[in-house]
């Protein structure tokens, strides 16, 4: 069996292909890298909410899985939309890598909590919005490109640390410029943080989808993340919307913590359900719905007209 696996070009995305290719070869199978720019890969002096987030880094990807072209598409879960179109489905979730935001800078000392102003680099409206709501002494530049243009702007000064997902920052080595692991209970990740999403056309034979299900999925990253795409569907969400959640399995039970925030961070509302693993989708819907009873359906209305989609 022959597998071509699709994925972007940048070395974090590389590595994860790789990845996904030495997990695939345990079983004899072969395998093809198929390297595919997508649209948030070619444009970079604008952010992210400004070209839209449906499909930024992605819909090149489905482009040539809908083709064949390709079998799977390999991508960093916390970059895929909250839905997918009918023809396309998610088969595996890869073990997921610690989920916490990490600052990283050359002078190792830094750190939120100290009071001290400093220059922080990040392109996340999410990261964005929490440093507002719990640091408005930093200042944030916009920090658009991938993993290696990051640092290469902190060399040459454009700021003095960056907020990035430890998952990246670990996969490329770079953990001895990490200052500070940042509190899940305020840097709650984007959807997804840390796991590997794995996602192929519904017309993949079966045989197929069979072996690569079996050979890549962790089945207790599988039910927290298919509880926090459930919220992040129920509230629209994407790149331009700073929503977070993070699930946590415990034996049969999955606690998950959720919320919204506003872009000028004054506003954050936070809710935490927990529930049976039978029904991972129906709790990550029952906390979104919970959010949107306390205002979050106001702030989505206030950041979608900002940002011109409403």
């Amino acid at each position: 069996m022959h597998i071509k696996i699709g994925t972007r070009g940048s070395k974090l995305a590389l590595w994860q292909a790789y990845y996904v290719e030495n997990l695939i070869k345990k079983d004899g199978v072969t395998t093809e890298i198929v390297i595919i720019e997508t649209k948030g890969d070619k444009i970079l002096d604008r952010s992210l909410s400004k070209i839209g987030s449906k499909g930024v880094f992605t819909q090149e990807l489905e482009d040539q899985l809908r083709s064949g072209d390709i079998d799977i598409a390999v991508h960093s879960a916390k970059d895929l939309q909250s839905h997918l179109d009918d023809d396309f489905e998610l088969i595996a979730f890869t073990e997921r890598e610690h989920a916490n935001d990490v600052l990283v800078s050359h002078n190792t000392s830094l750190s939120l909590g100290s009071g001290d102003p400093f220059i922080v680099g990040t392109s996340s409206t999410r990261r964005i919005a929490i440093l507002k709501h719990y640091y408005p002494h930093i200042k944030i530049v916009d920090m658009r490109g991938n993993l290696q243009t990051r640092f290469r702007k902190l060399e040459e000064g454009q700021c003095d640390a960056l907020l990035l997902a430890y998952a990246g920052v670990h996969r490329m080595e770079y953990d001895g410029s990490i200052a500070e692991h940042l509190l899940l209970d305020e840097f709650t990740p984007a959807v997804g943080q840390g796991s590997v999403a794995i996602e192929t056309s519904v017309h993949l034979p079966q045989e197929k989808k069979d072996i690569l299900r079996e050979l890549l999925n962790h089945e207790p990253t599988e039910i927290c993340l298919r509880t926090e795409r459930a919220f992040l569907k129920r509230l629209q969400g994407g790149c331009s919307i700073p929503v977070f959640a993070l699930a946590i399995l415990n034996h049969e039970e999955i606690t998950i913590s959720g919320g919204i925030i506003s872009l000028d961070g004054q506003e954050l509302i936070r809710r935490s359900e927990s529930g049976s693993t039978a029904f991972p989708e129906e709790l990550g819907t029952a906390l979104a719905d919970e959010l949107l009873e306390a205002g979050a359906d106001r702030i989505l209305k206030d950041i979608k007209t900002q940002n011109g989609t409403l």
